[in-house]
């Protein structure tokens, strides 16, 4: 028989308090709440518990050293010794869900909150030995939506990176020739969205950063604004170069967009190209703390409209513009607020935001332009300064 999630992990009220327990089992490589919580990467799950205020890491023998180091705002306990104590017991393998039991009764706490994604055996397991498991939904950690100076600077730092990244590709194919078929070459050879992302992702990588994803996408690929784009590159139609590196130093990511053609853009495209960048522009103007988030979305929706480009399935397929303008970005590529056409809320200051409207029909090719935004309660500081131009 199936239980349902609510029978082990039950929602908790929307608030909480400094003083309410909170655990969480996972990595630090992949978990952002648990990247946030201890600030250094573990490539295996272990356990964070915040008791009383006071956060405690159980670790093994092989990390415990290094979290002592790098992360001394918690209290490194040795899962070795815990481990011991259960096999003692008669537990003869114990799992982390065991260990965090123990640590948990050492400690005299029968309920724990944990984040909304938190496993569903690791609860079980937990609810079977009488410990309360309760799930927040939402942000496990609230204060990741505003971020302080320093985040700041580590988000401007990885946008960095990707700039790197934007430059080597835009000078790649400033370098091209026009062959046959209006394809690309590159050092007599040519030139394919594969080979192109290997040279963005390398300069990334020569820079401490590590980019996954990158997309190079080429006339009626770009139409689709996740595909990463395959096969040779052309003159004369847009090419979409989305790059959204993470720091290997910090785990945060940077975000950025553009679009470009190598040669002459069609009458289409410019005005196109035009549209997204006024669209753009609008909506910079439109971030600032108060504002719905909805409403940013909607004001660049309407404006597209009004130049003559709508929203609608054409054929099969979408066209216009029919992805959100923008999302928040720090520990995650994609993390609260969403500023889409469901979505809700209001902006805050402190919180950062990418700036993505884009247009994609499939007789023209997509265009995107991508800044990063800073909310201020005045309006929007774009982090990003990399130039902004259409034909190389």
């Amino acid at each position: 028989m199936i239980r349902q999630t609510s029978e082990l992990i039950r929602n908790q009220p929307t608030t909480m308090k400094p003083s309410d327990n909170l655990l969480m089992i996972a990595d630090s490589e992949h978990d952002a709440d648990m990247l946030y919580a201890v600030g250094m990467f573990v490539p295996d799950p272990f356990i964070y518990l915040r008791a009383r205020g006071r956060a405690s890491i159980v670790m093994s023998d092989l990390e415990i050293d290094r979290a002592r180091r790098q992360a001394p705002h918690c209290r490194a306990l040795p899962l070795s010794r815990y481990q011991k104590k259960l096999r003692a017991a008669g537990v003869k393998s114990p799992k982390l869900s065991d260990v965090a039991n123990a640590v948990l009764r050492e400690k005299g706490i029968r309920r724990v909150f944990v984040p909304h994604s938190f496993p569903l055996g690791l609860a079980d397991e937990l609810s079977r030995n009488g410990i309360s498991v309760k799930a927040r939904p939402g942000q496990f950690f609230p204060q990741r939506g505003h971020k302080t100076p320093a985040e700041v600077k580590k988000i401007s730092a990885a946008l960095i990176m990707a700039e790197i990244g934007m430059a080597e590709a835009m000078q790649v194919l400033r370098s091209t020739k026009i062959g046959r078929d209006r394809r690309l070459i590159y050092r007599n050879a040519p030139l394919t969205s594969e080979k192109l992302r290997a040279v963005i992702d390398t300069a990334i990588i020569q820079v401490n950063g590590l980019a996954a994803h990158t997309i190079v996408a080429g006339g009626v690929q770009g139409c689709d604004p996740h595909e990463r784009g395959f096969g040779p590159l052309r003159a004369h139609e847009p090419i979409i170069l989305d790059i959204f590196p993470r720091s290997q130093q910090t785990g945060y990511f940077g975000d950025i967009t553009r679009t470009v053609v190598r040669g002459r853009a069609s009458e289409g495209v410019r005005r196109l190209y035009d549209t997204v960048g006024r669209g753009q522009k609008l909506a910079f103007g439109k971030v600032r703390a108060g504002v719905p988030t909805a409403g940013v979305h909607g004001a660049v929706l309407k404006f597209f409209a009004e130049q003559g480009y709508k929203t609608a399935r054409r054929d099969g397929r979408m066209v216009g513009f029919f992805h959100g303008t923008g999302h928040g970005l720090g520990l995650q590529i994609h993390e609260p607020p969403r500023m889409g056409l469901n979505s809700a809320g209001q902006l805050e200051a402190g919180q950062m935001v990418t700036v993505e409207p884009g247009l994609y029909y499939p007789e023209l090719g997509g265009v995107r332009l991508e800044d990063v935004a800073f909310v201020t309660q005045n309006g929007a500081r774009n982090l990003t300064r990399f130039e902004k131009v259409l034909e190389l």
